[in-house]
């Protein structure tokens, strides 16, 4: 069997020619249109897939195919149960067709994932991640599959140690820490130390180093079953702390100088990288190095419209660090500002948090409320700079916003 990936990119293809065409048509009666033609479509994938068992049997090598397509339809409709159990009888089918490692699975196992994300099943989604990982780990795969394997795993074990699904979640970031290095060996040696994709690798080696210095690892007399316990686990995170502020450095050191060598495909990247420096200071306690990286920042940013604009956004209010995509430590934010949790507090000129108080006058989420307030205490800032200036200043009446629904 072959062309699983192919089947993929045209079902893709298939629903996003019929949204386009939804869009086209009038108004009254979109709606319908679209669910009409997607019932359709799926109950034509139903009969086909009957047809074949019916012909070939129920161990059919086409079935797989036919199974991906028809869970992206099921996956399109939002009905992510059933989509994920028809992936999971193409995945089996697939395995006895073409072999235990065979990549045909890939699709099937990604498309599964995607599902059970959906329906917030996270232990199902890390079953089948460790499964996914074992197939790609042995399977024969290009070097830009086994980079965007690498980079999936690294991206699951962040998001499993930020749900706290583990006794010991800090084990994840060991992990999470170890696959991004793989990928990051992996591009290397295809493609090169210039390669704008080393970006991506190194971007998530900094997240797992922050998350790393911010975690609370076990200490010795803790517990946690399962064969863990603090003795066992302090050593190897104490060697990961070890080397914490340096390993840090080093990855926003490549990350700067790739940032720069590629500077014509996004200007105010560099800029960016630089002020990441500071930020990786300030989070360790060295706010003097900090305020020096980001004054020079901030010089830099005076030539032209583009550059004052850049540096408004960098330095023009306060930001509680880490401020890095993927690693949101701080709370569910609320969009736009519209929250029932609201805390007010002051930044001082050093980046330092004070007069932390609660503003809104809802009984509820006290819990979530007082987690936040501890965590923002300890929270550093990048302190607002004054614009004219461009010396840190003190922030006051700084009001932040949180959603306990999100």
């Amino acid at each position: 069997m072959k062309g699983l990936y192919l089947t993929a990119l045209l079902m893709a293809g298939a629903l996003a020619a019929s949204s386009a065409l939804a869009d086209a048509l009038p108004a009254t009666g979109n709606a319908d249109a679209a669910a009409t033609r997607a019932l359709e479509q799926r109950r034509a994938l139903q009969a086909a897939i009957t047809d074949l068992e019916s012909e070939y049997g129920a161990y059919s090598p086409v079935l797989p195919e036919r199974l991906l397509s028809l869970g992206l339809a099921l996956q399109a409709e939002g009905r992510h149960a059933e989509a994920a159990a028809v992936f999971k009888r193409g995945t089996h089918l697939a395995r006895v067709s073409t072999g235990l490692y065979s990549t045909d699975q890939l699709p099937l196992l990604e498309s599964e994932i995607i599902s059970l994300q959906a329906l917030g099943d996270y232990r199902a989604v890390d079953e089948r991640q460790r499964y996914l990982d074992r197939v790609q780990s042995k399977a024969e795969l290009t070097p830009e599959q086994r980079v965007r394997g690498l980079l999936q795993q690294g991206d699951w074990q962040r998001q499993a140690f930020l749900l706290s699904l583990d006794e010991e979640p800090g084990l994840r970031l060991l992990q999470m820490w170890e696959y991004y290095r793989l990928a990051l060996s992996e591009v290397l040696e295809h493609q090169g130390e210039a390669s704008r994709d080393l970006l991506r690798p190194l971007y998530g080696m900094l997240q797992a180093q922050y998350l790393i210095a911010g975690y609370r690892w076990a200490e010795a007399a803790d517990d946690f079953g399962n064969g863990f316990s603090g003795s066992s686990t302090r050593p190897l995170a104490n060697s990961y702390l070890r080397d914490n502020f340096s390993k840090g450095q080093a990855v926003l050191k490549a990350i700067y100088d790739l940032e720069r060598l590629h500077s014509d495909t996004d200007p105010s990247a560099p800029a960016r990288a630089r002020t990441l420096m500071g930020d990786w200071l300030l989070f360790h306690g060295d706010r003097e190095g900090a305020m020096a990286e980001y004054a020079e920042v901030f010089a830099e940013l005076a030539d032209d419209t583009a550059a004052q604009a850049l540096r408004a956004e960098l330095f023009g209010e306060p930001v509680p660090l880490p401020a890095l995509e993927g690693i949101d430590v701080h709370g569910p934010l609320a969009v736009e500002g519209d929250g029932d949790i609201l805390l007010g507090l002051a930044v001082a000129a050093d980046g330092k948090v004070s007069n932390l108080e609660r503003l809104d006058d809802s009984g509820e989420a006290n819990g979530l409320a007082n987690r936040l307030m501890r965590a923002l205490r300890k929270t550093p800032f990048r302190p607002r700079f004054d614009l004219a200036s461009g010396t840190p200043v003190a922030t006051d009446n700084l009001v932040m916003a949180y959603d306990s629904k999100r």
